[in-house]
């Protein structure tokens, strides 16, 4: 039986059709030119765009990849999921449809058909990332393990290409938690969780962090019965508190049962499912049982068996060790996402690569610390964050003002039925600087682009109040934002000097 990497699920035509892009079979290597400008370890986000800028402007280009074209990303992260969540929300605002006078929606829908869709979708975003459009470009396209073999040279199949300048962009791997028991158990993670088959009717969760989150509300919108088990006592713990409390609250009214504060003893296979057997910080003892167990507590940057030491190039288990200019310490050799990079993101992975081909291949001086990363947790509601964290200005000793606004003073919000959540300015004291944004609400991914724009580019919060912004539109809260600021301008000493002004114009 043919099956996808990761998957026990056999292939469909739609998973032929992703494959006959990033993994085509009978797939024959080019010979290997004499020398390249740049070789690239890693058809992930980062990788791809490396080879693709590269080629682009004119170098010569091999890209090697030991799996599927499109990394994480398209084969097993955002793609899948994002699809996987957008069906989620269609079957709850079916559900909700009611609230605005609509029919009332009952029964069980067809899990079936939610996986089908994704793998549709995925096999048709798949040739931006396959092998015969980068072989358009003019990219050699290696498929098979990569490892370098001196500090010039890197060897795959057999052949040994020679570079002036590399970049490892091999991105990383779900890791588990040495529970007792687990590995024995066997368990789901991002990779596998997308090759599903059947809505499972029991689901736990290992894991309050984005992915667990936002999978954990989704699979709750289907039906399953799930819970989330973590050991922080709250959920998102890298976000705003505030903000994470109004998420919280979502995933309880979706039907999350949440375990937070808990240690897991052991995890086993017995009474008819999987049990897993946790202790709370109350001292209490439970036991969960379920049919299918998800674990999502993190990533581990793949830098095994990649001949690293050969080429002069430091790592350890955190990943490749760069300088600010993403430049390892083999100064012929770069790095780009995840393998290196704290900021896991598909869009921190792709912009680091648009630095490393101007610092790579040409003389740019271009500085990855210098990047602003926004963020999206995509639940319902989404929680956005750029810039600077309230615990982050506090160790950096930057005091803050704080703006924040509700939106349920939002006229659009409250027209579209969604009030919960609020837009948070983080203002330099003092000033309008805008230091970091927050928001939590309905379509935050998107406004938050905004608030990126006005970071990245050290715009005051009163830039944003200038901008006229359409009504009714969520993004109005800048401009609320940007009045409230106005209005703490205007001081009681203010008052009173307008006060004098009008009086001497009577």
């Amino acid at each position: 039986m043919t099956t996808l990497p990761h998957s026990a699920a056999p292939l469909d035509e739609n998973d032929r059709r992703l494959l006959e892009q990033v993994h085509p079979p009978g797939w024959i290597d080019p010979k290997a030119k004499d020398r390249y400008d740049l070789v690239v370890l890693g058809a992930g986000t980062g990788g791809l765009v490396s080879a693709a800028g590269a080629a682009g402007l004119g170098a010569r280009v091999a890209l090697v990849e030991e799996n599927r074209m499109g990394g994480d990303c398209l084969n097993v992260g955002c793609v899948p999921s994002k699809a996987l969540i957008a069906a989620a929300r269609s079957w709850e605002a079916a559900r909700d449809s009611v609230k605005y006078g609509g029919p009332p929606v009952s029964g069980d829908g067809d899990f079936g058909a939610v996986m089908a869709r994704l793998r549709r979708l995925r096999a048709d975003l798949s040739t931006v990332d396959g092998a015969p459009r980068f072989t358009q470009l003019g990219v050699d396209v290696f498929f098979g393990r990569g490892r370098f073999t001196a500090n010039n040279r890197v060897e795959v199949n057999g052949q040994t290409l020679h570079f002036r300048r590399a970049v490892i962009a091999t991105g990383a791997r779900p890791v588990a938690p040495p529970i007792p028991g687990l590995a024995e158990t066997g368990y789901l993670t991002n990779e596998t969780v997308f090759s599903l088959a059947q809505l499972p009717t029991r689901l736990a969760v290992i894991g309050a962090g984005p992915i667990g989150c936002e999978l954990a509300q989704a699979f709750a919108r289907f039906g399953s019965q799930v819970t989330v088990l973590d050991q922080s006592p709250r959920i998102l713990p890298r976000e705003d508190s505030e903000a994470a409390a109004v998420v919280h609250e979502a995933l309880v009214s979706a039907g999350v049962v949440l375990n937070l504060a808990t240690r897991i003893e052991r995890v086993a296979r017995e009474h008819g499912g999987t049990t897993v057997h946790i202790l709370r910080d109350d001292g209490r003892r439970l036991i969960i049982t379920c049919d299918q167990l998800l674990v999502a507590t993190g990533r581990v940057p793949n830098v095994t068996d990649l001949g690293l030491a050969q080429a002069g190039v430091t790592f350890d288990h955190a990943g490749v060790a760069v300088d600010s200019r993403l430049r390892t310490t083999n100064a012929r050799i770069f790095a780009v996402g995840d393998v290196c990079s704290p900021q896991q993101f598909t869009h921190a992975a792709d912009f680091q690569a648009r630095l490393v081909i101007a610092n790579a291949l040409f003389f740019g001086r271009g500085r990855h610390p210098s990047l602003v990363y926004p963020r999206c947790t995509y639940t319902s509601p989404e929680l956005a964050h750029v810039g600077i964290t309230p615990e982050e200005a506090a160790r950096q000793g930057i005091p803050l003002d704080t703006i924040t606004i509700p939106f349920a003073e939002v006229d659009r919000a409250v027209l579209d039925g969604p009030t919960e959540g609020f837009l948070r300015v983080l203002l330099k004291r003092g000033t309008d600087r805008i230091l970091g944004i927050t928001i939590v609400g309905d379509h935050a991914g998107e406004l938050i682009a905004e608030g990126s724009v006005a970071v990245t580019n050290s715009l005051g919060l009163s830039a944003l109040g200038r901008t006229i912004h359409p009504y009714p539109t969520r993004s109005e809260a800048y401009r609320k934002a940007a009045d409230a600021w106005r209005r703490r301008k205007l001081t009681a000493t203010v008052r009173r000097l307008l006060s004098l002004w009008f009086r001497l114009l009577r």
